[in-house]
């Protein structure tokens, strides 16, 4: 299905782009953004007790390291028919991760990071998707031009069609003030829920289909969309009556002493091939033969014979959450969020990161106080736990697809972000970060941990 949306695709906005098209009822025909981001990270050295215990392979190295990511984007909209857009992004990638990616629950200190990415840039296609609106009264309101969005009016009360290759967050669990690791935040704890296990392949993107409901200040949405064929892994399964990841969001727009506010109710429901927790200790428990080093179907490369792990228990399972996600505008210059979600804590970590709980909360001020009216900063707190089964697993020894030390002295693990991004021309942003972290990948035996970073950012 890719190979032929594709090509189609890219002739399309290709076309707009040299045919000169005329506005379609006064809506914007067809829009072109870009975009590039390079975000820089040092890990201070830091204490631990221990690490990768018996061969257990998920430790943070406790050495000072360095990592970054180069991404760069294209956004191209085309308008096609009544209510119909398409949408492409091309996209490229270029990443060095901290310790392999591993040794961090949901405090990852830079989103950007993809699973499966190295230091070759890769170029992909991270979205490609068919949008239909279909207007049903209410009052009309000016939508602006911005990527993945054409500019035109729509009506307060309509319905909102998506089907193709896209992230889940371009749609769910929104928020002003956190969420765009590009000019925000940059860890994953303030992107989403840290407990948000969406569906998505190793680089945070899938195939799916969603539809939303506006109806003035209230809107629903509901989606399904397609999981990996094996945890945190790049390949997709296709058949989504089978394998899926389901959502659902309730939200509602307000205003406070004339100041805009959101709150939304997120909950998920996925069914994937997945291991329990529980299931993987019975079976070493029963048979120590069934142990980490053992295995020879999809695993993470343990070698600690003692360990229990979950490719020995790996069945058709379900994992579900239940999410809220409040912003709101304090003055013109200050907003504050909040997010949080419980998980069930059953079974692994198949998309996101390893959490099973998980708050955030903070405020971004913008700089007009002290004469930077262009500028931002922001201060968030962030707190992320595991379930007991999940807990037990790894103080056995058992690795998920990002942490595991070979022992464990359970903490939950807790990060403060601070930073201050300068908007030094109207296309470039330079921001600073300082994180703080404390028990990372739930183990009080191990740090705090320290990382700074850079980022530079253009749009266009």
């Amino acid at each position: 299905m890719l190979r032929l949306v594709q090509p189609v695709a890219v002739a399309i906005l290709l076309c707009a782009s040299v045919c000169n098209a005329e506005p379609i009822g006064g809506e914007e025909p067809w829009n072109a953004f870009g975009q590039a981001t390079y975000i820089w990270n040092e890990k201070r050295d830091f204490p631990a007790l221990y690490t990768n215990l018996n061969g257990t392979p998920n430790s943070l190295i406790p050495e000072n390291e360095h990592s970054y990511t180069f991404s760069a984007t294209a956004f191209l909209g085309l308008r096609t028919w009544k209510g119909g857009e398409i949408y492409l992004a091309p996209e490229v990638i270029s990443e060095l991760p901290l310790s392999g990616l591993h040794g961090l629950g949901g405090s990852i200190q830079n989103a950007e990071l993809q699973k499966t990415g190295g230091r070759a840039p890769t170029l992909y296609v991270s979205r490609v998707f068919v949008r239909q609106s279909l207007n049903l009264g209410g009052t009309l309101s000016s939508v602006a031009s911005a990527p993945l969005q054409l500019g035109g009016t729509v009506d307060s009360r309509r319905v909102v069609l998506t089907a193709g290759n896209l992230s889940i967050l371009d749609i769910f669990d929104k928020n002003a003030f956190a969420g765009d690791v590009r000019q925000q935040f940059f860890s994953m704890n303030f992107l989403t829920h840290s407990a948000y296990d969406f569906a998505a392949d190793a680089r945070g993107y899938t195939w799916g289909v969603a539809g939303e409901l506006y109806y003035d200040d209230w809107a629903f949405r509901i989606g399904r969309f397609a999981t990996p064929r094996e945890p945190n892994q790049l390949l997709l399964d296709s058949d989504i009556f089978r394998f899926y990841g389901d959502q659902i969001e309730l939200e509602r727009r307000f205003l406070i002493d004339e100041r805009p506010g959101k709150l939304r109710l997120l909950a998920y429901r996925n069914r994937e091939n997945m291991g329990r927790w529980d299931d993987a200790i019975a079976a070493l428990q029963a048979d120590p033969t069934k142990n980490a080093a053992s295995c020879t179907a999809f695993n993470y490369g343990s070698s600690n014979t003692s360990a229990p792990d979950l490719c020995w228990v790996r069945k058709p399972n379900v994992k579900m959450g239940v999410g809220i996600n409040l912003e709101q505008r304090l003055r013109d210059d200050i907003g504050i969020f909040v997010r949080g979600m419980v998980s069930d804590g059953k079974t692994e970590v198949y998309s996101f990161v390893s959490s099973d709980q998980s708050v955030s909360l903070g405020t971004v001020v913008q700089g007009k106080r002290w004469g930077r009216p262009r500028d931002t900063v922001g201060l968030g707190y962030a707190r992320n736990w595991i379930s007991g089964s999940h807990a037990a697993y790894h103080n056995m020894g058992g690795i998920d697809g990002f942490i595991g030390d070979g022992r464990l002295r359970y903490r939950p693990e807790q990060a403060v972000e601070i930073y201050y991004s300068s908007r030094l021309h109207d296309y470039l942003w330079v921001s600073l970060d300082y994180q703080h972290i404390s028990n990372p990948a739930y183990n009080a035996d191990r740090g705090p941990v320290d990382i700074i970073g850079v980022r530079v950012h253009t749009e266009f």
